[in-house]
């Protein structure tokens, strides 16, 4: 990559804050958010473009680790766990939308049964019944899942395979978001790699508090407390309008300089973060694929989740790794255009 300002830096300047729907109904969508094991927070926090971007530089898409002086390091389903609250255990997330009929009762017209799910969502009615709240809280759900932890390119767009998934809230706490989403970012990750790809999308602001919490020389000062999940310690975060290519420069030679000490290995063991986490993230069903070479699916992504290579990250001592997992057939699958390839055709 040269040295010209607009290539520097590869997001497009979303500003990836999820906004509250309405005051009356919030205290019902953060119950049923809670019921169905969706626990993102509405505060989010505005991306730092040259940080993140200087990090993606160092990503390597072979063996899914950042590239640092001192050695490798990445994100797990730990990390995910703690920072964004999502359960890491359940059915994967995938499926296609030609078994969109088995949701839709009678033969109805996709678009007749989308209004009657959603109804009218200009406005909550105050006295709303269990209902009418039913549907704001499915509205929530696809605007934090189409724009913060599946986010793409457009920016302004919520893919359609969101609505099986909300039309039964009850089943939602049964899938692994955590992985999905950690699958999402890799892959997003790995894309921007090649160097004709300019945009990076995916869960941005778990990547970004991912950094504030391993790096604390980038971390900003003043917000010293934090709660649950651990990512809303960034709540009100804005990183300011200076110049990004100057600041991606000054953030490369600053990575440049880290030393082992520069990063926290176990970040989430102290008192402060035993106080506020949720008894449920540590259960070991969740527990036991933070440290599980596994694969990460999301829809026709598959990632491989490689921590047998940041084994201090867990307390462990690192061996010699192993040769990286070839995984070129998978990162070719996309869905896009005539690829239709899910994971369900392994079963086969």
């Amino acid at each position: 990559m040269g040295d010209d300002p607009e290539r520097l830096y590869r997001l497009d300047g979303v500003a990836h804050i999820a906004g509250v729907i309405n005051d009356e109904p919030q205290r019902c969508i953060s119950s049923m958010q809670q019921q169905q094991g969706m626990r993102l927070d509405e505060r989010w926090f505005r991306l730092d473009e040259p940080l993140v971007s200087a990090f993606v530089e160092r990503w390597c898409p072979e063996t899914h680790t950042f590239q640092m002086p001192f050695g490798e390091c990445t994100i797990t389903l730990q990390d995910v766990a703690y920072h964004l609250g999502l359960p890491v255990d359940g059915h994967y997330v995938s499926g296609c939308l030609t078994d969109f009929h088995v949701y839709i009762q009678g033969g109805r017209p996709a678009w007749q049964w989308f209004q009657e799910l959603f109804g009218d969502l200009r406005r909550v009615p105050r006295g709303a019944d269990e209902e009418t709240v039913r549907r704001f809280v499915r509205a929530y759900i696809m605007m934090l899942l189409g724009t913060q932890l599946f986010a793409d390119k457009s920016g302004n767009h919520i893919h359609i395979r969101w609505l099986p998934y909300v039309a039964r809230l009850e089943e939602m706490g049964g899938y692994s978001w955590g992985s999905a989403a950690l699958a999402w970012l890799y892959r997003c990750m790995c894309r921007v790699a090649n160097r004709h790809v300019l945009k990076l999308a995916g869960p941005l602001q778990l990547l970004q508090s991912w950094i504030f919490w391993r790096f604390p020389r980038f971390r900003p000062d003043g917000f010293d407390s934090f709660s649950w999940p651990l990512a809303s310690r960034w709540s009100g975060y804005n990183p300011g309008v200076s110049e990004k290519g100057p600041r991606v420069q000054m953030t490369r030679l600053r990575i440049d300089m880290l030393q082992p000490w520069n990063f926290i290995w176990m970040p989430y063991s102290t008192p402060e973060v035993v106080q506020v986490v949720h008894s449920e993230v540590l259960e070991p069903r969740h527990t036991a694929l933070w440290c599980s070479v596994t694969s990460l699916i999301y829809f026709a992504v598959v990632e491989w989740h490689q921590v047998d290579r940041v084994l201090p990250q867990f307390g462990g001592v690192q061996a010699r790794p192993r040769p990286a997992l070839n995984i070129d057939f998978l990162m070719s699958k996309d869905g896009r255009g005539g690829d239709r390839w899910f994971p369900s055709q392994l079963q086969h």
